[in-house]
């Protein structure tokens, strides 16, 4: 699993309105071979052409049913068609997703040729890929509406290799084994020995964690427990502070609670999307949440990609 690569693809960080420069809300991860989308704003095809990233997509996980979260889906879908797809596409969302892809399918009108498959998530609702998880939270946007937490399984200790070759196992394979979590039997002389992985492993390390919390009001006491310690926390960040109160209208964050969220949960890095058009730049939401965030805070414009790396614990 070490080997695998995390990058985040941001397609889509506006508001519920387009820029000329920003597209509504789409978020690609790609961990390894595997592709998901979290929201599909319109225009997502484009801005995945842009990126190179291609269209072979595993799973789409939309975090509610506003326009600008979900419009993409028509065009992605028929273009997936059309380049021959045929493996099932599963749409995971919150309540009302068998609803939209029957519609889906019902306004298309066009001659699929895959499969979609509408799967309901809720509150510690989970879904199993090779090698990590996907689990829903609930938020806060006046309607359902979902967050989503990809999360590796832990890596294995540091391999110690001065303890094993004082144990009297010799370089080479058995070293493999023995990370791979296989006890060994080593033959001294008469006397037959086993060497355990956990003599020569250190205690397990955790893998990467990616929080996404799709539009939102401040929800970060709610989550404590799931989405503590992300290396990546995507927030809204609709409104700076100056407009906090149509935050709590709109039920979105501002970019200062995006930063005391960031807080809370010891984030490595804070990411603020779903900016508002109607600020000509970030930098405002940005100084917000460094008030309340001491680490690394990024605004990032569309068809940015951020490489998510393993944090450095022994």
């Amino acid at each position: 699993m070490s080997g695998e690569t995390l990058h985040v693809y941001f397609l889509g960080t506006a508001g519920a309105l387009p820029t000329p420069q920003r597209n509504p809300s789409c978020i690609m991860i790609r961990r390894g071979s595997d592709t998901l989308l979290f929201d599909c704003g319109e225009g997502a095809q484009q801005q995945m052409m842009r990126s190179r990233c291609g269209f072979l997509v595993n799973a789409v996980f939309i975090s509610h049913w506003h326009a600008d979260h979900f419009l993409g889906l028509f065009g992605l879908i028929q273009t997936m068609s059309f380049n021959g797809r045929t493996e099932p596409l599963t749409i995971y969302g919150p309540q009302w997703v068998h609803d939209f892809v029957a519609i889906l399918q019902q306004v298309a009108r066009f001659n699929l040729k895959f499969s979609l498959e509408p799967v309901e998530l809720g509150q510690g609702s989970w879904v199993r890929f090779d090698g990590y998880t996907i689990t829903a939270f609930l938020t806060k946007h006046g309607l359902p509406s979902l967050g989503y937490i990809l999360e590796e399984d832990p890596r294995p200790g540091r391999f110690n290799r001065e303890k094993a070759v004082a144990l009297g196992v010799p370089p080479g394979p058995l070293f493999g084994r023995l990370q791979r979590g296989d006890s060994i039997r080593l033959e001294v002389g008469d006397e037959a020995r086993e060497i355990r992985p956990e003599q020569v492993m250190g205690p397990p390390r955790p893998g990467r964690k990616i929080v996404y919390t799709g539009d939102t009001r401040a929800i970060h006491m709610n989550i404590r427990e799931i989405a503590h310690d992300p290396d990546l926390l995507i927030h809204d960040a609709t409104y700076d502070e100056s407009e906090a109160e149509r935050g709590l209208e709109f039920y979105h964050a501002t970019a200062a609670q995006a930063g005391e969220a960031a807080s809370v949960l010891n984030a490595r890095t804070l990411v603020l999307v779903h900016t508002s058009s109607r600020y000509p730049d970030a930098q405002s939401h940005i100084n917000d949440a460094k008030k309340k965030f001491s680490g690394p805070v990024i605004a990032p414009s569309d068809l940015d990609m951020i490489e998510v790396t393993f944090r450095d614990e022994i």
